[in-house]
């Protein structure tokens, strides 16, 4: 599946797990300087959120491997298991 949107659309969207849980808003993306592909979404964390206490972050802001997203329409979805 192929995944293709303008970056304009994306920010501040939702990111969400497969199963539920809020991760934060997508703010920014890190791209291979070399292909130019996409590489880690990169997250304003929900910081009420219990999963997201658990997972590292840098800077604080919440980084996720691109090849996570399963989805993307009114949220970004990622798989829980690439996550926790």
């Amino acid at each position: 599946m192929v995944k293709y949107m303008i970056a304009e659309q994306l920010l501040g969207k939702e990111v969400m797990t497969t199963d539920g849980f809020y991760l934060g808003k997508f703010i920014d993306a890190e791209i291979n300087e070399i292909t130019g592909k996409l590489v880690s979404l990169i997250i304003e964390p929900n910081v009420d959120s219990s999963l997201v206490s658990r997972l590292e972050t840098r800077d604080g802001k919440l980084r996720v491997e691109y090849n996570a997203v399963t989805a993307v329409n009114d949220f970004i979805v990622i798989d829980r298991k690439s996550v926790a």
